[in-house]
């Protein structure tokens, strides 16, 4: 029975996780010079940099540790939300 419960769980995990690779965050910073899209996955699908954002190196990488800083936050929340049910399910299984 526990093995059953097990299997289930896995494949509700790997739902999830397809869930997270197909969510698309996208981040602006300096009114939309920077902006950088990751999935629920946490990783890089894009960083846009608009040429007009160019003469100012310090700043333009200053808003790009931020927009990426903010975009793996937004990230980890929308996991940590959509596993929520999950973990109850898992304590129960010992894990």
């Amino acid at each position: 029975m526990a093995r059953f419960d097990q299997a289930k769980m896995l494949m509700k995990v790997k739902k999830i996780q397809k869930e997270l690779e197909k969510e698309t965050i996208t981040i602006e910073k300096g009114d939309g010079l920077v902006k950088v899209e990751i999935n629920g996955e946490q990783k890089i699908k894009k960083i846009h940099i608009d040429p007009d954002a160019v003469e100012d190196i310090e700043q333009l990488e200053l808003w790009l540790e931020d927009a990426i800083r903010e975009a793996i936050n937004s990230s980890q929340k929308i996991a940590a939300e959509k596993m929520q049910p999950m973990m109850g399910a898992l304590g129960d299984l010992g894990l």
